[in-house]
């Protein structure tokens, strides 16, 4: 079996679902969120942070992050930078544009010519294009000669981001995963 997901969600028991479906809309933004949900829970904040442990070392969930509202932050100009850059320095180039402080992710990507040249693409959040613009002539400026050409792609729709979903328990007992 590839995914061993199936297999470790069969596996869960009560209280892991109920940790699960407490938190599938985000921890609790609160100063000590293991606590609050521990109380939600019935359950000793110790017990809550053992448990997101071994459901993590078992894959169950990969990690626990922020993933934040970038609109709400007031960042509402939001372009995907796509580069041409040569492909033997696309790893070193890639290291220095994802180094900068205003590129929230970077990476390299196939390309697909003759209508697609692109294989580096940093994502900028910004508060107006104008801004993501000005950031974009930063990146072309650290990229000098290697820039053999780019285009910025922006945001239209804010996309919803989810991780893992259990759905409640059918009735009549049974239980199954959501995807």
């Amino acid at each position: 079996m590839n995914d061993p997901a199936p297999l470790c969600v069969a596996l869960l028991d009560d209280t892991d679902r109920a940790l699960i479906n407490a938190t599938q809309a985000g921890l609790p933004l609160v100063p000590r969120p293991y606590h609050a949900l521990a109380a939600q829970l019935g359950l000793d904040a110790g017990e809550v942070m053992a448990r997101f442990r071994r459901l993590q070392a078992t894959g169950v969930i990969r990690r626990l992050g922020a993933v934040p509202n970038h609109y709400r932050l007031g960042y509402t100009a939001n372009g995907m930078s796509v580069w041409d850059v040569p492909d033997d320095r696309v790893a070193e180039l890639g290291r220095a544009v994802g180094a900068l402080d205003f590129v929230s992710h970077c990476y390299e990507r196939p390309r697909h010519p003759p209508r697609w040249p692109y294989n580096l693409f940093a994502m900028i959040h910004a508060r107006s294009r104008d801004e993501v613009e000005d950031r974009v002539a930063q990146i072309a400026a650290l990229l000098g000669a290697a820039d053999r050409g780019h285009a910025v792609l922006y945001s239209t729709a804010i996309l919803k981001k989810t991780g893992l979903r259990i759905a409640p328990p059918a009735a009549g007992g049974g239980r199954r995963a959501a995807g």
